[in-house]
C-alpha cells in the first residue's frame, strides 16, 4: 500500500497537479482515485489542467472538474484552448503553457497520461510533464480507446464500488458531446476498473491503475 503522508509538511493539504490533454481525460484516468482520497479524508489542494477544450467542451470540463473536486481544501481549474489532435504540431506554445503552470503551488504528486499512449496529444502531455517537473512523483494514468494500448500498469489505487460508480455517473452526466462515441459508455469505464481490481485483489472489486516509472524511497528518521 502506498502511503503519501510523509510527503506533506504537517498542517497543509496534499498538493496534486492533474494534467489532461482533453476535457474528459483526467476524470477517466484518475477520477475515482481523487474521489476515493477525498472520501477517505485526505486533504487535497488540486490544480486541474486541461490542454485542449473550447466552446462546449470547455464548459463540460469546468462543470465536471467542479464535481470531481468537491470537498478539496483548495482548487483551481486551468483550461487551454489548443486544437484537439494537433498538440505535437504546436509544441513550442504547449511547452510555454506547461512552464506557466510553475506559477501555481508546487505539487507533491502529479497525474498525467501514460507515455506509451498511442494518441499523439496524450504522449506529448506525458513527455512535457517530465520535461517540466523533474523532481516529482508522477502517476501515469490510462485511457481506454480503440487503439488498444492498455498495458500492464504497476501501481494500483483500490476504490470503493460506490466511488467507482460515482465516477462513471459523473462522466455520463457531464460529457454529452462524447456519448456518441462507441467506446464512451459505463460498461467501458466500469469494466476497466473491475479488471484492475482483479489484478490488485481489491476488496470492493474496483481499482484505478497507473504507471510509476521512478520511485524514491526515503528512510524516516527515528528518535532513539
Amino acid at each position: 500500500m502506498l502511503d503519501l503522508s510523509w510527503t506533506v509538511p504537517e498542517g497543509r493539504p496534499l498538493r496534486v497537479l492533474l494534467l489532461g490533454a482533453h476535457s474528459d481525460d483526467i476524470e477517466i484516468g484518475c477520477g475515482a482515485t481523487i474521489r476515493q482520497w477525498l472520501s477517505a479524508g485526505v486533504r487535497l489542494d488540486a490544480t486541474w489542467v486541461v490542454l485542449s477544450a473550447e466552446g462546449e467542451r470547455a464548459e463540460e470540463a469546468r462543470r465536471s472538474a467542479g464535481q470531481f473536486l468537491r470537498g478539496t481544501a483548495g482548487s483551481r481549474v486551468v483550461i487551454g484552448g489548443f486544437r484537439d489532435g494537433f498538440l505535437p504540431y504546436l509544441g513550442a506554445a504547449v511547452k510555454d503553457f506547461y512552464e506557466s503552470l510553475k506559477a501555481h503551488p508546487t505539487p507533491d504528486v502529479i497525474f498525467t497520461h501514460q507515455r506509451n499512449d498511442l494518441h499523439q496529444d496524450h504522449r506529448l502531455a506525458s513527455e512535457l510533464t517530465y520535461n517540466t517537473f523533474r523532481d516529482h512523483p508522477v502517476f501515469e494514468y490510462e485511457i481506454p480507446k480503440w487503439d488498444g494500448d492498455t498495458g500492464a500498469p504497476n501501481t494500483f489505487v483500490r476504490v470503493a464500488e460506490s466511488v467507482a460508480r460515482e465516477k462513471v455517473d459523473l462522466l455520463m452526466q457531464h460529457f454529452g458531446t462524447q456519448r456518441g462515441k462507441e467506446w464512451f459508455d459505463a460498461d467501458t469505464f466500469l469494466g476497466l476498473m473491475r479488471l484492475r481490481g482483479v489484478e490488485c485483489r481489491a476488496p470492493e472489486r474496483y481499482a484505478e491503475a497507473f504507471y510509476v516509472r521512478r520511485s524514491v524511497i526515503g528512510i524516516p528518521s527515528t528518535s532513539r
